[in-house]
């Protein structure tokens, strides 16, 4: 990345980690925007005074200014939103009774929305080390959300081609599009990056056959990954159904077929267990995401969906019927111009779900971070697979590689 690019990065960030500081009514979101700001200022410094070596160090006090510092304050001061509580509870619930999910009788006396759980069952993994071992710094769920989101998105960057990966993994994680909400909550963190490993992992791979082994191999690593982030939250089920209709188009049934065995089957192993009890399973994941439990959610932003949702049942239909029509119309764009290519799916995916998010009754604007992840990890990526891998060397007939040749050149004899 040149490095006037980057100065910039750092700097919109510090200005908007900045306004956080300042108009946010949140004292949790106050105090990363002061510390982010500080540690995106001195990025911003290091890449303006060291321009040709200064990247690295700017990274390095971005990730640790704008990530691993107010994580550490926030954590040895339990200092989180209501999401890291919920996580953790559903893992001790998890240990104890055997289920992350509170009972359908329970949830009928709560008045609390956060007495639910809208996370699948995969969720609940991030919070066990403070179910076994008590709280702490290293048992906190955010630092599992980060370490998984660090490792799993440079795999996805480097089996998608993309060059640096654990620069532009750095990069990502400490921009305010990550750093700020994994510092805070982050349960939307880890999926994001199964979401892109997933993608990655759909590219074609070069072979000497369709049949290869390695051909072979993709659908179901591929269906792996994005089955794990379907087994994490219900947001990324739209992911799946892309995924499918790409493989189908472009491969074939039998791919499509692999891979959508392969993701069910994750989803199953996860989430099967727990279907003994379906009440309180699709109270807690479909009615109450869905603004239809006895308690709402108190997830609101000025979104379309929140604002009309907000006037009344009866906005909250047409909210609702609004929703229904949206998917209607992303699953028949699906099926008259199927994508053919990872980039176009990933940037049909990426549009479908910002039109979800804006018109979903329950939401907020960390939502976005989904969209603007798949459009970062996805720019990177093409970048480094259009990017030459070597030096290029010139063939018969080519004009010599040196401007200082004096002496006429030839064609090499085949």
């Amino acid at each position: 990345m040149p490095w006037r690019w980057l100065a910039g990065f750092f700097a919109v960030s510090a200005a908007f980690a900045s306004l956080v500081a300042i108009f946010s009514s949140d004292s949790v979101h106050q105090l990363w925007g002061a510390m982010a700001a500080c540690g995106y200022g001195l990025a911003l410094v290091a890449v303006l005074a060291w321009r040709r070596r200064g990247a690295d160090l700017a990274l390095g006090l971005s990730l640790c200014g704008a990530l691993v510092v107010p994580l550490a304050w926030m954590t040895a001061r339990a200092l989180e939103q209501p999401e890291v509580w919920v996580v953790a509870r559903s893992a001790k619930t998890l240990v104890h009774l055997g289920t992350p999910y509170a009972g359908a009788a329970e949830l009928a006396r709560a008045t609390d929305p956060n007495a639910y759980n809208p996370y699948l069952p995969v969720m609940a993994l991030f919070g066990l080390p403070r179910a076994l071992f008590g709280t702490g710094l290293l048992t906190d769920p955010r630092v599992w959300f980060g370490v998984v989101f660090l490792v799993v998105f440079w795999l996805a960057l480097r089996v998608g081609g993309a060059r640096d990966p654990w620069r532009w993994a750095v990069l990502v994680a400490a921009s305010p599009i990550i750093a700020f909400e994994l510092a805070v909550g982050g349960t939307d963190v880890p999926m994001v990056a199964f979401l892109c490993l997933g993608f990655a992992l759909l590219f074609p791979q070069a072979s000497s056959g369709d049949r290869s082994p390695v051909m072979a191999s993709r659908p179901v690593a591929a269906g792996l990954a994005l089955g794990i982030a379907a087994a994490m939250k219900a947001t990324a089920w739209p992911a799946v159904v892309v995924a499918i209709a790409l493989l189908a188009v472009r491969d074939g049934k039998r791919a499509a077929g692999t891979f959508t065995l392969t993701a069910l089957a994750v989803v199953a192993a996860f989430v099967g267990p727990f279907v003994v009890h379906p009440r309180a399973l699709v109270e807690n994941t479909i009615l109450f995401p869905l603004g239809l439990a006895s308690v709402t959610s108190q997830a609101s932003s000025p979104l379309p969906g929140h604002v009309i949702a907000s006037t009344g049942r009866l906005g909250h239909d047409v909210v609702v019927a609004l929703l229904a029509a949206a998917g209607l119309a992303v699953a028949a764009s699906l099926v008259v111009r199927t994508p053919r290519s990872v980039p176009r799916a990933v940037m049909l995916l990426a549009g479908a779900m910002t039109l979800m998010f804006a018109l979903a009754p329950s939401t907020r604007f960390g939502y976005l971070i989904y969209p603007a992840t798949l459009v970062i990890w996805l720019l990177a990526v093409v970048a480094g697979r259009a990017a030459p891998a070597g030096p290029v060397t010139p063939g018969p007939g080519d004009p010599s590689a040196s401007s200082r040749t004096t002496w006429p050149t030839s064609p090499a004899t085949r």
